[in-house]
């Protein structure tokens, strides 16, 4: 494991650190992401295959690193100008995107659409590791991998798939393999979730703003509603997606 010292906040690893963390598009061209926090480290060295380079403070403990990580010690100071939290957490570590591979769905998919926060889809994630339910993205989703869905996920996404689907290939899955399309939305063909069978649907959640896209929508065979008392008016989609899930693995 190659050690390095580095104190000047201009060094270009803390340089592309930092653009790794405010640029959706530069992780996307340079093929990395950014995590922080040691607790996160361990999970990324635990599950990850392309852990990379670890930017420690001076005297933190790191533990199971594979030999191939690049680990460089700074001064607080430093750790704080790369840091996307007020108060480092000793660590921050790059890792590499993983390969962009075709989506396909399986029965008991839950598939996301435009949930654009990345607290609630970190969220979401997270239960669908604890579930075992596995998950795919419509376009407009935040980013799986910015630091703020990473640390939200409480490192799901270093054990999980997260592939991104077209809503072309979700029609055209969900035809050929005869899924059936299910989606949570109010309408007057939505049945109470509790009497739905979702074990071997695909389900749509859409966000708290927008819902679910309208062509998909239209192609669902079935529609189902989370009830709630009268003087409410949504949830949660995080929470939405939590009871969803559940009814997919139990219902």
């Amino acid at each position: 494991m190659k050690q390095e010292h580095i104190t000047s906040r201009q060094n270009p690893l803390l340089v592309h650190i930092r653009k790794l963390t405010s640029s959706r598009s530069y992780r996307k061209a340079c093929g990395e992401f950014v995590a922080e926090g040691t607790k996160l480290l361990e999970e990324a060295a635990k599950w990850w295959p392309d852990l990379r380079t670890v930017v420690c403070r001076e005297g933190v403990t790191l533990r199971n690193l594979p030999d191939t990580v690049r680990v460089v010690t700074v001064p607080e100071d430093v750790l704080k100008s790369v840091s996307t939290v007020d108060t480092p957490q000793g660590a921050i570590f790059v890792c590499g995107l993983p390969e962009k591979t075709k989506a396909e769905l399986s029965p008991g998919t839950l598939l996301l659409d435009g949930i654009q926060d990345p607290g609630n889809l970190g969220t979401m994630l997270r239960t669908a590791d604890a579930l075992g339910v596995p998950v795919a993205l419509l376009d407009g989703c935040a980013d799986p991998y910015s630091f703020k869905t990473v640390r939200a996920s409480m490192g799901a996404v270093f054990r999980m798939a997260v592939p991104q689907i077209t809503e072309e290939e979700v029609l055209a899955q969900c035809k050929e393999e005869k899924f059936m399309l299910t989606v949570a939305a109010l309408n007057d063909q939505a049945v109470d979730i509790r009497s739905a069978d979702l074990s071997s649907a695909v389900v749509v959640i859409g966000s708290e703003g927008q819902g679910v896209r309208k062509s998909i929508l239209d192609a669902a065979e079935k529609s189902v509603i989370i009830p709630m008392q009268p003087h409410c008016e949504s949830l949660n989609a995080a929470v939405a997606a939590a009871i969803v899930m559940w009814q997919m693995k139990n219902g």
